[in-house]
């Protein structure tokens, strides 16, 4: 069961039980001596392991943590302390870091929804108060808050909604002075960014973390499975390793718990449409996403994919997808396939164009959907697909990660 609680103004231990990742919330702790391995055998952590494990799996089921962990209310700020070291410890072991990226999204919005809960005066002093201790560098301006310019962009940068664009802000001295709401918005990025990266651990405590919660990690990939490939519709199966550099590359993202922009989760739904894929197999795909909400996704994926009667949006060509930063024909370092590491000779060629077509030669069938004329025009001349449709698993209305 899942409740809200209202905000309040918060001491310091309380302040350290809301926000744990801030430096110094190890003080909550009655006995300091505890480690790794305590934490996860001994039975006087029951609670803290009982309560991570709920965290964990709330953050899997409820990325935007829309409802607050019930367990919450009864539990002390040690025990909520350590229940968040548990998590996070859990998390950076887990076999993918999709777990970790969308608990990290929880969290993050977890505080935000704290920030947003309260007014006023109250609401700028905790900002501030966080921020401080995160090093952020935000500090008291005219109109709210004031955020050094090259950090506002660096938070604001993943952020779609168009009122943080920087031309629309008020910048001064170097500084970007936002409304209180803002910056919370802001500040859910700063520790979006924190919790998402993996704590360094030895091999040793790995293996010992996948021995002890192998079950946490079942549940975990049961409500967070990674897409698959499945028969499409109509034109035989996906042929998933003729992809396009590009698209390959945006399936490894989302698979590997990362956020994908909004122009990248378009293109992927677009091109798996034509591909041949069933409505499952593309909601599928972005199941890794940390945004994840299978409710939005289904109805993005639909918008997409029935538009014109069920021809769908086109995706967009090769030129539109440099410029969105989404080519990886140079390949991609990162890639654990050496495949995807150097250069695809295709994509060079001057008469590639659109990556449907790359799919085609390549021996993947493209799927004509609607009208068979107006099918054939798409692919062989792409239009630029309209920025109206909303990007799987993000709401629209509102951009929020």
């Amino acid at each position: 069961m899942a409740v809200r609680r209202s905000a309040a103004p918060l001491d310091s231990a309380s302040l350290y039980a809301e926000y744990p990742f801030l430096p110094g919330a190890e003080s909550l702790l009655r006995d300091p001596s505890w480690t790794v391995r305590s934490l996860f055998e001994d039975r006087r952590y029951d609670p803290a392991r009982g309560l991570g494990r709920a965290r964990i799996l709330a953050a899997a089921d409820d990325p935007r943590a829309v409802n607050e962990v019930a367990e919450f209310a009864d539990a002390s700020p040690e025990v909520r302390y350590l229940s968040f070291v548990f998590a996070r410890v859990t998390l950076a072991c887990a076999p993918s870091l999709a777990g970790l990226r969308r608990w990290a999204v929880a969290e993050s919005k977890r505080s935000s929804a704290r920030l947003e809960r309260l007014s006023g005066a109250e609401q700028e002093e905790e900002i501030l108060a966080v921020s401080a201790k995160m090093q952020v560098g935000m500090s008291p301006g005219p109109g709210g808050v004031a955020v050094p310019l090259v950090e506002y962009l660096r938070l604001a940068a993943p952020i779609r909604e168009a009122d943080f664009r920087l031309v629309r802000q008020d910048v001064r001295r170097g500084e970007v002075e936002v409304r209180s709401a803002r910056a919370a918005r802001l500040l859910e990025e700063a520790i979006r960014r924190r919790l998402a990266e993996p704590l360094p651990l030895n091999e040793d405590v790995v293996r010992f973390v996948r021995e002890r919660e192998s079950e946490l990690f079942a549940q975990l990939a049961a409500r967070m499975p990674l897409p698959t490939a499945r028969t499409g519709v109509s034109g035989g199966a996906l042929r998933a390793d003729r992809f396009p550099p590009c698209i390959r590359k945006m399936r490894r993202t989302l698979q590997q718990g990362e956020n994908l922009s909004h122009a990248g989760r378009f293109a992927l739904a677009a091109f798996l449409h034509r591909a041949g894929a069933d409505p499952e197999t593309i909601v599928d795909a972005y199941r890794g996403a940390p945004d994840f909400d299978e409710s939005i996704t289904r109805y993005q994926v639909e918008h997409i994919t029935q538009h014109d009667g069920g021809a769908g949006y086109t995706p967009p060509e090769c030129e539109t997808l440099r410029s969105h930063g989404l080519c990886a024909r140079e390949g991609d370092p990162t890639a654990a396939e050496p495949a995807d590491r150097v250069p695809d000779p295709l994509c060079f060629e001057e008469r590639l164009h659109h990556p449907l077509q790359y799919y085609q030669i390549r021996g993947g069938t493209v799927v004509e959907r609607g009208e068979e004329a107006r099918g054939s025009r798409e692919v062989n001349r792409p239009a630029e697909a309209p920025g109206t449709p909303g990007p799987p698993g993000r709401s629209r209305s509102t951009g929020r990660r």
